[in-house]
């Protein structure tokens, strides 16, 4: 009896847990829901974050540790493939891969599209987004990456090697042969740092440009490469401490800014044509040039005009190839010497009339440096451009004209590099961004600082070398990218077109790069060119303006396989968020707020699975449950 007592007594003991744990969990929800005030979206995020705590790590008790439970932010190189089943019973709206043919497809620089528009000033090579008023059809696929596609090399190695499998052209290998530009090698692309300007490399190059311009200082931090080839000026200065933002039209010559993007150096797909650039004016600390074959000397001088613009008061400006010194090159040049000599006496002509001062000549390469001060003997004819919103560029048209200098009490000197990253910019001591004090920019700061610490307990790898090229689609004053700084990684900020405030002056003023762009559009980037994708109330901010949809298929398209993304937003539009990239091949996690769970603004966590165009005839990836991460994934 005894015995029978004791084995029905351990009989009810589970079923009794269990009731008891449905209890506890019932009425802590219904506890969280009353207490939060927020209403269903809330207690769905707490249940999420409740739920993963529990089940995947029922042994800890802080929310830091056990919220990236599931999710792995290593990377790996092969194309094996693991089955995980879904246990949601709706499923989402599936994105198939689109064909392996658009691989590198870039939407708004379509090849085809841009042969439709004049060829004057460079149009057909800027930028042309698919509309639907033109009948043109955004994709709703998944462009796959290329097969035997491999996570870029961890720095430095990324700046001299790149997997030929990421980018598999070689026809810069065969033109550009004896300027050292890129050497195939097997299964790699080898950069041995050379240029059409700088054979002999670009370390040797800078140097040269270093008796002038103060790289070593601190003072010059940001430089805009025009028609930067494979970018290897960026390349090598980043090595110095300066950050360059390259940019090359997509043209003939395959995957000039893939390549950049492939070796870890800002960069993006445009042109200095008709066009102003997605700049604000008094931004970048040197401009240059080399062999970018832009006419400088046409249109009114309208295109150093333009550089007039972006250049900040002490500026400089460097031009290197013809028609520089050109007495002495124009037989290797192919060019009549009076040819050369009109071009090169228009330059001078502008940049006297821009107030820029010739600072040498050092062989093939000029030097001007923009005044500091207002220009006191102006011509009576160079007109000045309308003072009206300077900073609305985003698709206007370029002018021959003049952008005047910035009003009194500006916010004075920038400090060097790297006190400027937290030192309280001029645009913000002048009241130039509403709502903006030093104070409150400070805060601003400090929150930021507060938000990457969280990500970092998520998740680790943020703070080693893993994440190189990182975007932040809604910037600010650059207060991610401040936080999250390190000299092994760079960061896009990006200020929408729909943003309240322009404070991508703020951005640059901070020894940081960045561009406008409107998210409604893709992004002037070649596919898998980022590393991390950071999105603070991205959707928020669009949620009237376009679909959530074809802003997620753009940051897939851009997205690296294995690569990261994060983003803040209200609970409600990130549960569809969530929902929708289950649809795209995407792990996801929903973290609370660090300060509070019953704060609305949740945060989402999310890996991009890899695969690749060659695998997509297998089952397993067909079943979009499979997971189709690389070997050696850890589920």
């Amino acid at each position: 009896m005894a015995n029978n007592k004791s084995g029905s007594s351990g009989a009810r003991s589970p079923l009794s847990l269990v009731v008891a744990m449905a209890l506890c969990c019932f009425f802590y929800l219904l506890g969280a829901w009353q207490r939060s005030g927020y209403g269903k979206g809330d207690a769905i995020a707490a249940a999420i974050n409740h739920q993963a705590a529990c089940s995947d790590n029922p042994s800890s008790s802080s929310s830091s540790s056990s919220t990236a439970t599931g999710l792995t932010f290593e990377t790996h190189h092969g194309g094996a493939s693991t089955n995980a089943s879904s246990s949601s019973p709706a499923l989402p709206e599936i994105f198939p891969a689109c064909a392996a043919s658009l691989a590198d497809h870039t939407p708004c620089h379509d090849q085809d599209r841009a042969m439709k528009f004049p060829r004057k000033n460079m149009v057909y090579r800027e930028r042309h987004c698919p509309t639907a008023a033109a009948g043109d059809r955004r994709l709703r696929c998944l462009v796959p990456a290329p097969a035997g596609y491999m996570t870029p090399f961890p720095g430095p190695k990324s700046r001299d090697y790149v997997p030929f499998a990421n980018a598999p052209y070689k026809s810069l290998t065969v033109e550009k042969a004896v300027q050292n530009w890129v050497q195939y090698e097997g299964a790699v692309f080898r950069f041995p740092g050379g240029g059409t300007q700088f054979p002999k490399g670009a370390d040797e190059y800078i140097d040269c440009l270093a008796t002038v311009v103060p790289f070593n200082s601190g003072h010059v931090r940001t430089v805009l490469d025009t028609g930067c080839g494979v970018a290897s000026l960026g390349a090598y200065l980043d090595s110095r401490g300066v950050i360059a933002m390259s940019f090359a039209p997509r043209d003939s010559h395959e995957a000039q800014v893939q390549f950049a993007l492939e070796r870890g150096v800002p960069a993006f797909i445009g042109v200095l044509g008709s066009i102003k650039l997605p700049f604000p004016p008094r931004s970048l600390d040197m401009a240059h040039c080399s062999r970018c074959l832009i006419p400088w000397g046409a249109n009114g001088g309208m295109y150093m005009m333009e550089i007039d613009r972006v250049l900040r008061p002490g500026g400089y400006w460097v031009l290197s190839g013809p028609p520089i010194n050109w007495k002495a090159n124009h037989k290797a040049w192919e060019r009549t010497e009076a040819d050369l000599a009109a071009e090169q006496q228009r330059i001078e002509e502008y940049a006297a009339v821009l107030c820029w001062e010739k600072v040498t000549e050092i062989s093939e390469i000029g030097i001007w440096r923009k005044r500091s001060e207002p220009c006191p003997d102006r011509p009576a004819e160079a007109r000045a451009c309308d003072e009206a919103n300077q900073d609305d560029v985003w698709y206007k048209n370029m002018e021959a004209c003049i952008t005047p200098p910035a009003g009194a009490g500006a916010g004075g000197e920038l400090q060097p590099f790297p006190a400027r990253l937290t030192a309280v910019p001029p645009r913000i001591m002048s009241v130039s961004v509403p709502g903006f004090t030093a104070e409150s920019y400070e805060e601003e700061n400090r929150r930021w600082e507060r938000h990457v610490a969280a990500y970092k307990k998520v998740n680790y790898k943020l703070n080693t070398e893993r994440y190189r090229n990182i975007m932040d689609m809604n910037a600010g004053v650059g207060g991610f990218a401040a936080a999250i700084f390190s000299p092994k990684a760079w960061v896009m900020n990006v200020v929408p077109t729909a943003a309240e405030l322009s404070t991508l002056g703020v951005v640059y003023e901070r020894g940081l790069i960045g561009m406008y762009h409107d998210w409604c559009e893709a992004f002037s980037t070649y596919p898998r060119t980022y590393d991390l994708i950071h999105g603070n109330g991205i959707f928020t901010l669009y949620k009237d303006r376009c679909k959530m949809e074809d802003i997620l298929l753009e940051m897939d398209r851009i997205l690296r396989p294995e690569g990261t993304v994060i983003l803040r937003d209200d609970v409600e539009i990130l549960l569809k968020v969530q929902r929708t990239v289950q649809g795209m091949r995407w792990k996801t996690l929903m973290a609370n707020h660090e300060d509070s769970p019953h704060i609305r603004e949740k945060v989402l966590y999310a890996v991009k699975r890899y695969w690749t165009a060659a695998g997509e005839d297998s089952e397993e990836q067909k079943n979009m449950g499979s997971s189709s991460e690389g070997k050696g994934s850890e589920e």
